[in-house]
């Protein structure tokens, strides 16, 4: 009989691995693919486009904050777009390269690609690991307000480590405390040329953007020529960063030309594409010492705990503001198993790590992206740049990268998150300053920090539950929340307080409706108190206790124990009766 039930067990488990509802949640891909019609390829293929033009430059840059040769940034470009277009939940996210992610990157590799390929794989691994057992769980451990003094602090970090390139200056240290200082002590070394082309790219950058978000304040119902206009516009404003980066890369190749050394440029770029093969597990430094597989871990650190999670952190939350927006959801945990996979697979073709892009996302959707298939454009775009483009990416100005990263990061700085906080409760604003501040001087510190605050916080609201206490000739307490370890010693002295140690006792109603668990610690000091009750001749009755702690309070046997279904029948019992039975 064990054996017939084993196996009928074992069949109804492989049929569910297998049924087409597990499939596709496996590979969701198989959702929307049978159903792709030819509206949809017309409108991915426009999506694609458009994210491609923006992905290139913004790629370039953000190579140059991870402190990689900019190539690489092409490299993690693409990866993501195919595999995610199989895996992914979310028609509108787009992986790769990110300003945070490409900081965080510089923090750890300290430009060395071959550290940053072992840790795209080792992250892969990671998120992969995490997707498998299922613990997205972890990430609602980092609070908003620490999600936010981050992405506030790393938008200063990234957008002030520009200002070099902007002035044309070197030999600025990255630690943002001493960068500030160096910029400030070099300004008399910056080149007019870099100064004045990058200030033209902000300010063409800006002004793009700012006729972009007006376009929506136009009358309805406009005339063909305000349409048509309007339309230019949003595409000028769409592809601005490929704009300015192609208008000054011709610049500074007529300058080259000329045989004038107005500008700084990329320089030499590895052309075609990157090799497919496996991710090296150790490094012969240039001077002859061999670094070993374990050495570049142990190097990593505190990296390979904190750009996985951030990673996915960023993802997810991006995935889940644009399924909300768009009427779907997403699986957070094939989110991260598609992350992790395009991670892992990346490391193969010397990417670093990547995520979900909130401003190439936001492209996605408002081209009005139809399903994943739009990333597949998007990849072959990137991987066309590579095979040809690649020898002309040198005569880039790094000032003109500059610009497209400021106000790439700009809007990361929220002016209203603060005051919004301050207004809803003003306590979570220490978390989000921990973090903030100690951002500057360490990344991982303000992460670790604002975590940590928020724990404390959160011990804290769990060892002290409201405790609300009524007189209606007989006391009332309400408790807030369950019931605890942590809280049982203040919840055992404020009731004692009120009604033992006082003259005479008061018998007590427990407003038990808010608790929904209940740990043997508390239980265990409810014997404790109901014994003084009953040795000061007052009584103490529970009321509105649910199914699962009733059962609890019940198994336990505590002497004395009384339980009503509400609080007025506990008052009705304890007037009609004042001494304890």
């Amino acid at each position: 009989m064990a054996a017939e039930r084993f196996s009928a067990s074992l069949r109804r488990g492989l049929v569910g691995c297998c049924s087409m509802a597990t499939l596709r949640s496996r590979l969701p891909v198989l959702t929307w693919l049978p159903a792709y019609s030819l509206t949809w390829l017309k409108m991915d293929a426009l999506a694609g486009l458009t994210v491609g033009l923006t992905v290139i430059p913004q790629s370039l840059a953000y190579a140059e904050v991870a402190g990689l040769p900019v190539q690489y940034g092409l490299y993690s470009s693409f990866m993501g777009c195919f595999v995610y277009c199989v895996f992914g939940t979310s028609k509108d996210i787009t992986l790769g390269p990110t300003a945070i992610m490409s900081l965080l990157c510089f923090l750890y590799v300290r430009g060395d690609p071959v550290y940053a390929v072992v840790l795209t794989l080792l992250c892969g691994i990671l998120q992969l690991t995490m997707a498998l057992f299922r613990l997205g769980f972890l990430l609602d451990f980092i609070s908003y307000p620490v999600i936010k003094g981050f992405t506030c602090a790393a938008a200063v970090t990234i957008g002030f480590g520009q200002v070099k390139n902007i002035l044309g200056v070197k030999d600025v240290p990255q630690q943002f405390f001493l960068q500030v200082y160096y910029t400030f002590q070099k300004l008399p070394e910056a080149r007019v040329g870099d100064v004045l082309l990058g200030v033209s790219c902000l300010l063409f950058l800006v002004m793009m953007t700012t006729m972009k978000s007006s376009l929506g304040c136009i009358e309805d119902n406009p005339s063909p020529v305000v349409k048509v206009s309007r339309g230019l516009v949003w595409t000028l404003a769409t592809v601005r960063n490929a704009l300015v980066v192609i208008a000054a890369a011709c610049v500074a190749y007529s300058a080259e030309v000329s045989g004038h050394d107005f500008f700084t440029v990329t320089g030499r770029t590895a052309a075609g594409l990157p090799p497919f093969s496996a991710p090296p597990l150790s490094e012969t430094t240039t001077n002859g010492t061999r670094v070993s597989f374990s050495g570049i871990v142990q190097d990593l650190g505190g990296g390979l705990a904190v750009i996985p999670l951030m990673g996915v952190l960023e993802s997810i939350a991006i995935a889940k503001a644009f399924g909300s927006k768009n009427n779907y959801r997403i699986n957070a945990n094939q989110e991260i198993f598609a992350i992790g996979l395009t991670n892992i697979l990346g490391s193969f073709v010397s990417a670093y790590p990547v995520t979900g892009s909130f401003g190439r996302t936001a492209v996605n959707s408002q081209t009005g992206v139809c399903t994943p298939a739009g990333g597949i454009v998007t990849g072959v775009l990137v991987l066309l740049s590579l095979a040809f483009l690649m020898p002309l990416f040198s005569f880039i100005p790094k000032a003109s990268l500059a610009a497209v990263i400021i106000c790439a990061v700009a809007p990361m700085i929220e002016f209203s998150v603060p005051p919004c906080i301050w207004r809803v409760r003003k306590l979570d604003l220490l978390p989000f300053s921990v973090t903030f501040l100690l951002s500057f001087w360490e990344v991982q510190y303000g992460i670790v920090g604002g975590v940590v605050v928020s724990g404390f916080m959160l011990l804290y609201l769990t060892a002290r539950p409201e405790l609300k206490v009524t007189d209606h000739g007989v006391l009332v307490m309400e408790l807030g929340s369950g019931l605890h370890f942590p809280a049982v010693e203040h919840f055992s002295d404020v009731l004692r307080a009120h009604a033992v140690h006082v003259s005479p006792p008061r018998c007590v109603v427990l407003d038990c409706q808010h608790v929904s668990s209940i740990d043997y610690t508390a239980v265990n000091e409810l014997r404790d108190v109901l014994k003084q009750f009953k040795l000061h001749g007052v009584a103490l009755v529970f009321s509105g206790l649910k199914c699962s702690v009733l059962e609890v309070l019940s198994a336990a046997d505590l002497p004395g124990f009384r339980h009503t279904g509400s609080v007025e029948a506990g008052l009705q019992i304890l007037s009609a009766n004042w001494h304890y039975d």
